[in-house]
């Protein structure tokens, strides 16, 4: 053996030595330091059992405060403990709670459904601890952050505030973004659904849904097909594809409409400009604000991805380089929050008002009272069909005379796939122009700030019912580069309500207006340019929408008979929202 080799061995034995030490040392420190049950099970309502870890400080038998995260990830325990730990060292109780069928539940695992009402109970069960002073705290991300939001459909008095970070809220943003489908759910409702823990064989098996994604593609055959395609029954996936619509399956998972009434609790969001989620979670903030404005609830936002939020930022997010001020501790943060509600302590100092925000291009927070006065004034451009160069003009001023852009979707043809609209990286040196329309501004004269969330009116025609669209909002920066900033995907026959479906009558000029779009604020240079790409979204990544006004997913190509016709008028506009100094 070389010697380097044998020097390198020797490390990787003293290193793996040195470990197994370091772990022994941390779990008998852990076992002296803390009391912990790990096996806890609590009952339900309605006689299912909950799996719950219960983490205390020795020797204090004080009642506290109660940390809870409740989440349908049932992950290593070392990690799990060690977040109950972080809870205990700051003077709380922590409390992990897992969905029901997750862990040591017996029960079967249907993700979301039953998660509110046995939030509720878990909560109720907490209170009346020895250990709890009755008042519980939450926190967490992702799912764990929709659990939070399920817990408050009905509120239990000891719930005293929540800490949501990129909340989820089925129904809309996933499985489904404004009643479209996407595929990404696919593969979680295997992750999560297939073992008491997680099937991580699944879970990171890319391959296998590529392949299945692809061959679903190519073939034609409906989405609703998509588990036999993979040659594994999906039940998940079926039960999520029997509601197109936002109807009471999705409704009762969390907070709907009146319901946000009785929320009177504090609330501090976490969320990303580049969160695949973004719209369901700020969809709870909008609708809080709606319903129950006097509820103290505060946001912090910034140049985050759906994990990059979680962990307080991310250096480089896309090939984009975050501006320095823009990562935050998260933790920190979160339990600084906690002393604030719980414990009467001071208020975070990054909460300057209730919505703080980052500026991206120009390294500074900033902040509003609420996310609509996050802008000061809009730029409604109309999608005009003035030539501008190789694109399309944008112009502040409506034509005089109304005319269309025409195109032709051939849904058949698996060659070509329409609608690039995923902020993948963030900052292109060119955009996809072989189909779909794209329209650009003039110059900017000066830099402007956009801010906040874009919204418009589309006017067309179709020859079919129903059609599937994308809009997607970049800066043309002046060195030509395109840096994405904000898209939509929606089912136009769900334009007006997303509760019911309304086809569209063929050959006539329909509205459809568009506004659940994601949130960014951004410096716009003196010199860039605003441009809109309006597609018919047709690619993989979805289901896909061929117009007979069938189940969509119950479509197949065989449905396609002649291609989709489309007639975009140029009074449609977008509205970009913008903070005038």
């Amino acid at each position: 053996m070389k010697p380097i080799l044998y020097f390198v061995f020797l490390v990787l034995i003293v290193s793996n030595v040195f470990s197994q030490q370091t772990s022994a040392i941390k779990a008998a420190d852990l076992k002296s330091a803390y009391t912990i049950q790990d096996s806890v099970m609590i009952k339900t309502r309605d006689g299912a059992l909950i799996s719950a870890i219960v983490v205390r400080k020795k020797r204090d038998s004080t009642p506290k405060p109660v940390i809870l995260q409740y989440t349908i990830y049932v992950r290593d325990k070392g990690r799990d403990l060690k977040s109950l730990k972080e809870a205990a060292d700051n003077g709380y109780v922590g409390v992990m709670a897992y969905s029901r069928g997750k862990g040591f539940s017996p029960d079967e695992i249907f993700p979301y459904e039953n998660d509110s009402n046995d939030a509720y109970d878990v909560i109720d069960w907490i209170s009346k601890q020895e250990w709890c002073n009755g008042s519980v705290g939450m926190y967490g991300g992702s799912y764990n952050g929709f659990t939070q939001w399920a817990a408050c459909k009905k509120m239990h008095p000891a719930l005293k505030t929540i800490v949501p970070y990129v909340a989820n809220r089925p129904g809309m943003g996933l499985p489904m973004e404004n009643n479209v489908f996407v595929n990404p759910n696919y593969e979680w409702s295997l992750y999560v659904g297939n073992n008491k823990t997680l099937d991580t064989i699944a879970g990171n098996d890319r391959q296998r849904f590529r392949k299945m994604q692809n061959k679903w593609w190519e073939t034609g055959v409906a989405y609703k097909k998509l588990d036999s395609v993979d040659g594994v029954p999906n039940r998940h996936f079926q039960r999520w594809i029997n509601h197109p619509s936002f109807d009471e399956y999705w409704q009762k998972m969390a907070p709907y409409e009146k319901d946000f009434t009785q929320i009177n609790i504090p609330v501090l969001a976490f969320d990303g400009y580049y969160n695949d989620s973004q719209n369901s979670s700020l969809y709870y903030i909008r609708e809080l604000q709606k319903y129950n404005p006097q509820t103290p609830a505060y946001v912090i936002i910034g140049p985050y991805g759906h994990f990059g939020t979680q962990v307080g930022g991310e250096v480089s997010l896309s090939d984009y380089k975050v501006d320095p001020v823009a990562i935050i501790n998260i933790k920190k943060i979160t339990y600084q929050w906690f002393d604030y509600i719980l414990k009467n302590g001071a208020k975070p100092e990054v909460l300057k008002d209730k919505i703080n925000y980052q500026v991206m291009g120009k390294n500074e927070w900033r902040s509003a009272p609420s996310l609509d006065k996050m802008s000061n004034g809009f730029l409604k451009m109309y999608l005009t069909d003035k030539k501008s160069g190789k694109f399309y003009a944008l112009k502040d001023k409506k034509p005089i005379k109304k005319k269309y852009l025409y195109q032709e979707v051939d849904f058949a043809n698996r060659e070509i796939q329409n609608n690039d609209y995923y902020p993948d990286p963030i900052i292109r040196k060119e955009i996809d122009t072989t189909n779909g329309y794209v329209f650009i501004s003039e110059r900017l004269k000066e830099p402007i700030l956009v801010n906040g969330s874009f919204l418009g009116e589309i006017k067309a025609s179709i020859n079919k019912k129903d059609m599937d669209i994308g809009i997607t909002l970049y800066e043309v920066m002046p060195n030509g580069e395109y840096f994405h900033l904000s898209y939509f995907l929606g089912r136009a026959s769900y334009a007006k309500d997303i509760t019911t479906r309304n086809l569209l009558q063929p050959n006539q000029i329909e509205t459809i207006p568009f506004s659940n779009t994601h949130l960014v604020s951004k410096q716009l240079s003196k010199g860039s340019r605003l441009l809109v790409v309006i597609n018919v979204n047709k690619n993989p990544f979805s289901e896909l929408n061929y117009g007979t006004g069938k189940v969509v997913t119950e479509e197949t190509i065989k449905d396609v008979k002649e291609p989709l016709k489309v007639k975009w008028y140029n009074d449609s506009f977008v509205k970009i929202p913008i903070w005038n100094e």
